[in-house]
């Protein structure tokens, strides 16, 4: 009889080599009950190996997803130079939510001079960022953590939203593309990020270039209209307009500021 490692380490390789299992498929071929297959779908998801989809099915592909502190040193320069655009747009005792990721992330960094601030975030890096920040009022959204984002999801944190609106809403994303709106590796965060977006005055998604038009997982959630994205100006102009002919505004960062003063304009509007 296989033990949960090596059962959970054969089903990703399985996974990587087929690229799409179902959890009945699973369950026969290792002799278990689906009960069990599902237990290690979630733990090869909270490890980032795997990416679930509806139905039961395990969508899995080559693009194991990437911690936090990982994806902290992608595009670097590119997120902060969002983020100071992004910060350029909160206004003085505005309600706003951040969502989770390392762009967001550096979002919160470039807030915390701001004053007479109320910021609301399941997000554990944005915390520590702005508790030291006296002129800004920090709520945490509670929940399950999930290790690999750093965040708070699940129904505990979707009640919570259903209490709240707010003025800005600030997401990140694994990708984003024009027909199908934000993708991640997992689907509760993807059910989160669209409970934020329907809570916002003004939606905001915050995605370097690298990220427009990929598809590197199966969990996905299409924003309604009208939002905005933040990205740089290394974006593929057919990405860029493949967004706007949908409805979508599209703030390009420019180059010339990503290592800029703080205090100059650090976008360009459609």
């Amino acid at each position: 009889m296989t033990t949960a490692k090596s059962r959970r380490e054969e089903i990703y390789q399985l996974a990587v080599t087929a690229g799409l299992a179902s959890v009945e498929e699973l369950s026969e071929r290792f002799g278990v009950t689906a009960s069990t297959i599902r237990r290690d779908l979630a733990a090869l998801n909270e490890q980032g190996k795997l990416a679930r989809t509806y139905g039961g099915a395990l969508a899995i592909g080559a693009h194991p997803e990437a911690s936090l502190r990982q994806r902290i040193g992608e595009a670097f320069e590119e997120k902060q130079a969002i983020a100071r655009w992004a910060a350029q747009q909160v206004q003085p005792r505005e309600s706003i939510l951040l969502d989770g990721g390392s762009t967001v992330g550096a979002l919160a960094h470039a807030l915390r001079g701001h004053a007479d601030l109320t910021v609301t975030t399941p997000a554990l890096n944005t915390v520590q960022e702005l508790a030291d920040s006296p002129g800004i009022h920090v709520d945490c959204l509670g929940g399950r953590l999930r290790s690999l984002s750093q965040t708070f999801v699940g129904p505990l944190a979707e009640a919570t939203l259903e209490r709240m609106t707010f003025d800005r809403v600030f997401l990140g994303a694994d990708a984003v593309t024009a027909e199908d709106g934000i993708c991640e590796a997992d689907q509760a965060q993807t059910r989160l990020k669209e409970l934020m977006a329907r809570r916002g005055q003004h939606v905001y998604v915050l995605a370097d270039s690298s990220k427009l038009g990929q598809r590197p997982f199966h969990a996905w959630v299409r924003l309604p209209l009208p939002w905005t994205l933040v990205t740089d100006d290394s974006a593929d102009p057919h990405q860029i307009d493949l967004f706007r002919s949908s409805g979508v505004r599209v703030h390009a960062v420019e180059r010339r500021h990503m290592v800029g003063d703080m205090g100059e304009e650090a976008g360009k509007a459609s």
